[in-house]
């Protein structure tokens, strides 16, 4: 029964990371069109994270953990836009560094990690449970 709270535990810090993943792909989605408002001032720059095993001494299991979450420092697009108050000289606003293609790929990534981590618990629990009802 230990190795199946054990499976546990390990697919659990799996949905969390993923969990934080949605969020930050969230933020990006929710960022894309967004422009700077003055001349000079850079659009919000996508965010990306990545992951790092980690041992957790207290269950002697390696698990999976956010190493960080860091700027994406791909160039920025450009728009032409003359009118708008952050144009340059040229009449060019820099706009976000947020494909929505790529964010939505990464989405459905994260997703199905996430519920292949879920399904791994929840087979875990059914044979916790068969356990349980044969020492019945």
């Amino acid at each position: 029964m230990d190795d199946i709270i054990r499976t546990m535990r390990i697919s659990g810090s799996g949905m969390r990371v993923q969990g934080q993943r949605l969020r930050v792909i969230a933020r990006n989605i929710a960022n894309a069109n967004s422009l700077p408002q003055e001349p000079n001032e850079n659009p919000y720059r996508r965010k990306v994270m990545t992951f790092k095993n980690e041992f957790d001494r207290a269950t002697g299991l390696d698990t999976v953990r956010v190493k960080r979450v860091r700027p994406d420092m791909s160039d920025f697009g450009k728009r032409y836009e003359p009118n708008h108050p952050a144009a340059d000289a040229d009449g060019y606003v820099l706009t976000p560094n947020v494909n929505t293609i790529i964010e939505l790929s990464d989405m459905r990534e994260a997703q199905r990690s996430y519920e292949a981590n879920m399904n791994v618990i929840k087979a875990s629990k059914a044979m916790l449970n068969s356990a349980i009802e044969l020492l019945r």
